[in-house]
């Protein structure tokens, strides 16, 4: 997954460089920042570059990704600077060797079974006056006009709806999974956190997509295909298989319409002084 995953973020990367950039205005010289769950590192090399006073921490559960964020780091000049530290969230970050002034989880705290605990133990590691950010939900990306040309009109919307019962049953499926409100004020506030704030940011890459664009709607869509099996309408599977092949002029590799366009939403709290 490590390319794919490096991939996603180097195309989202506008849209982070905005939300850092948002960030930025309210956290002023860091000098801890942790990316917990950091994956390959690109978005904790983005930090490295916007706080470059700060030393960043990516901490992750994958020892061979944090190794691709070493490298990533050391290739973009930030290595004397940042770290790496293994180990399952949250309990690694009591292994941190101080408070964080900026924690940032993006789009990693939904794979923990007890989201509260986990926001709390977020908390715990900041230092005072420190900021929590997580990066949890937003709107479904999209691609492709409604109607293709072919097929029922509607086709994303009805993967979004399968998409939403995978995630359900993902979060049922983890240790310790304890249903919750996602409403992230107020947990961020049972964290003991104050001044919660909310804020979304756009990615748009119009049509005519990139290559790399064109690459990721690809990946996207051939997974999609693929992980939900026997629940695809058969239509509708006849309809992918179509877009995704090289040769049909229709498909998402040859039409001009494909475009890509999502929103990520960042919830912030600060740690009491």
């Amino acid at each position: 997954m490590a390319p794919h995953l490096e991939a996603q973020a180097e195309l989202f990367t506008p849209l982070y460089e905005r939300a850092l950039s948002w960030l930025g205005k309210e956290v002023t010289e860091p000098g801890l920042i942790v990316d917990a769950g950091s994956g390959p590192g690109v978005v904790s090399t983005l930090f490295a570059e916007t706080f470059p006073g700060a030393r960043v921490m990516a901490v992750d559960g994958s020892a061979p990704l944090l190794e691709r964020a070493r490298q990533r780091a050391e290739r973009l000049g930030h290595g004397d600077r940042f770290g790496t530290l293994a180990g399952e969230l949250p309990g690694v970050l009591q292994q941190l060797d101080y408070p964080a002034d900026l924690l940032w989880a993006g789009r990693s705290l939904h794979h923990l079974g007890d989201q509260r605990a986990a926001l709390a133990a977020f908390a715990e590691r900041l230092a005072p006056g420190g900021t929590l950010a997580i990066m949890e939900g937003g709107l479904p990306s999209r691609f492709l006009p409604r109607d293709l040309g072919f097929g029922r009109p509607g086709l994303e919307a009805r993967l979004d709806a399968l998409q939403e019962e995978w995630f359900a049953q993902m979060r049922a499926d983890l240790a310790g999974s304890v249903d919750e409100a996602e409403d992230w004020a107020a947990l961020l506030g049972a964290a003991g956190l104050r001044h919660a704030r909310s804020r979304s940011f756009l990615l748009d890459l119009p049509a005519p997509a990139s290559d790399r664009a064109r690459s990721y709607v690809v990946a996207t869509l051939s997974r999609l295909r693929d992980g939900f099996g026997d629940s695809l309408d058969p239509g509708d599977r006849a309809t992918l298989d179509r877009l995704l092949d090289p040769q049909d002029e229709a498909g998402v590799h040859r039409r001009a319409d494909v475009f890509v366009l999502a929103a990520h939403t960042v919830h912030t709290a600060v740690k009491p002084v």
